[in-house]
């Protein structure tokens, strides 16, 4: 039998539950990376952004940003998992457990653990969990995501459906082994950027990062590539102007990170993510458009055996073409609650701050 030399990618009934698929290629994260990964968001985080100040509290050099360390993992799944994705929905479980510093080198490993045809028959979720190690083998990252796949062969059976339980939060104490014990003395606000420490939040507290950012077409093109992200609904005008949108999606994790960099106007000591709890791409975004975003503190809690930081739990809630000063969210709708008709992404994660 002749040898296929091209990867047409993986089909929803490709997909087996209990499959592990070791990913290809390993990446080495360099100095340009988080240069380019700062560019295109403008992430401001002291620790990730000073040798000086990281030093200062007790790191050996300034860490990778937490996201640009998701985005790589995430990126060496999606030959794998998503090459043939009609969209990612959302994430759950997802722990940052090693910090990562310029010249480590990335790979990542991932296994089916559920899977769901849709009523259609045309396409399907899977569900996968996917760790993320550095050169030693140290786990630096797991998470699981369920993205909806398309079938190449419509009259194949659905298989028996398989949804896995997911935990709705992570624990406090499965928190913070990313981060060294800091030295909290050394933390500078008037360097960091706010005065606002772990006591200064109170749950149920609401906070308008006010600012906006406008995604380009090319802007998002560059993401996607940096982390060597191949789904084809970001990159192929081609084909995606024949498809639903006419256009090309833009990778709901370019969304998540612009959030997370325009949380920094009200949480600037949040420093470090520590865990997704969850996560879900509510509405499509699109080159052209404005995003804005607000965040919700659901709990704050020490971690067990520190003194140095305090976790938050927040619910970050971007809008596109939408200002946040009335933290739009869930609206009431004749039939229950649905989202807000700006709303598009709503992420719901751990970080951590100085006490």
């Amino acid at each position: 039998m002749k040898m296929s030399k091209t990867n047409r990618g993986n089909f929803f009934e490709d997909f087996s539950v209990g499959q592990v698929i070791r990913h290809a290629t390993p990446r080495t994260v360099t100095v340009g990376d988080v240069s380019l990964y700062s560019a295109l968001y403008g992430t401001r985080f002291a620790v990730q952004s000073a040798d000086s100040f990281a030093q200062a509290i007790g790191y050996p050099r300034a860490p990778v940003d937490d996201l640009l360390v998701f985005h790589v993992v995430f990126g060496k799944t999606v030959p794998d998992i998503s090459l043939n994705a009609v969209a990612n929905l959302g994430y759950a479980g997802g722990r940052f457990l090693a910090p990562v510093y310029p010249g480590d080198t990335l790979t990542a490993v991932s296994e089916v653990i559920g899977l769901r045809e849709n009523s259609n028959g045309q396409s399907g979720v899977v569900y996968v969990r996917s760790v993320g190690f550095n050169q030693d083998g140290t786990e630096v990252l797991d998470y699981v995501r369920w993205v909806m796949v398309r079938k190449a062969d419509t009259a194949r059976p659905a298989p028996e459906p398989v949804v896995p339980k997911l935990p709705a939060a992570l624990a406090p104490d499965a928190l913070g082994s990313a981060v060294p014990l800091l030295d909290i003395e050394g933390w500078r606000n008037d360097l960091s950027g706010s005065q606002a420490r772990f006591a200064d939040y109170q749950v149920g507290e609401r906070i308008d990062h006010v600012d906006g950012m406008t995604v380009e077409e090319a802007e998002h093109m560059i993401a996607t590539r940096l982390y060597q992200n191949t789904a084809k609904v970001h990159f192929n005008q081609f084909t995606e102007g024949q498809g639903r949108f006419g256009r090309r999606l833009i990778y709901g994790g370019h969304v998540i990170s612009i959030a997370r960099a325009l949380s920094f106007n009200g949480l600037a000591n949040a420093f470090h993510v520590a865990a997704i709890n969850g996560g879900r791409h509510v509405a499509p975004l699109f080159a052209g458009l404005t995003v804005h975003a607000w965040t919700e503190v659901l709990d704050a809690q020490p971690l067990p055996g520190r003194e140095d930081v305090g976790a938050l739990r927040l619910r970050t809630i971007a809008t596109k073409d939408r200002l946040t000063g009335d933290f739009p969210a869930k609206v009431a709708t004749g039939t229950g609650e649905d989202y807000d008709p700006s709303v598009i992404l709503d992420l719901d994660y751990w970080a951590l701050i100085p006490r």
